[in-house]
C-alpha cells in the first residue's frame, strides 16, 4: 500500500515538473516562432498531461488539480526569476502563499483528500 502512495505522488511530481518545463519553454518559444524551444513545450506538456493522466486513477481530480496548480505556480515562478530575470511584488507573493496554503488544509483536513 505504501508503494502507491509513493507512486502517485511521483506520478504528479513528474507531471508537475514536466509542466514548468513546457510552461518556461513556452516564454522562449516567443509566440511559437523558436523551433527548439516550441517542441520543447509540445513535448513537455504532453508529457505533463500524461503522467497527470495516471495520476488521476489514484487521486482525485480536485485534489491532484489543486496540487498541481499549486507548487505549478511556485516552480514556474521560481524558474522565471531563475531563467528570465521576471520579479513578483510582495502582494503576487503572498497570493502564492494563499494558494499554497490551500493545498496544504485541503490535503490535510479534507476528507475528498486521499490520506
Amino acid at each position: 500500500m505504501w508503494y502507491l502512495l509513493d507512486m502517485k505522488y511521483l506520478l504528479l511530481a513528474v507531471a508537475i515538473l514536466a509542466e514548468v518545463v513546457g510552461t518556461t519553454a513556452m516564454k522562449q518559444s516567443e509566440g511559437f516562432t523558436q523551433p527548439f524551444w516550441s517542441f520543447l513545450t509540445i513535448v513537455g506538456y504532453g508529457v505533463a498531461f500524461y503522467f497527470l493522466s495516471l495520476t488521476l486513477k489514484f487521486i482525485p481530480t480536485g485534489i491532484a488539480y489543486a496540487i498541481w496548480s499549486g507548487v505549478g505556480i511556485v516552480l514556474i515562478s521560481l524558474a522565471a526569476w531563475l531563467l528570465q530575470g521576471q520579479r513578483l511584488d510582495a502582494p503576487a507573493m503572498f497570493g502564492m502563499v494563499l494558494i499554497v496554503s490551500g493545498v496544504v488544509v485541503m490535503n490535510a483536513f479534507s476528507t475528498a483528500s486521499v490520506h
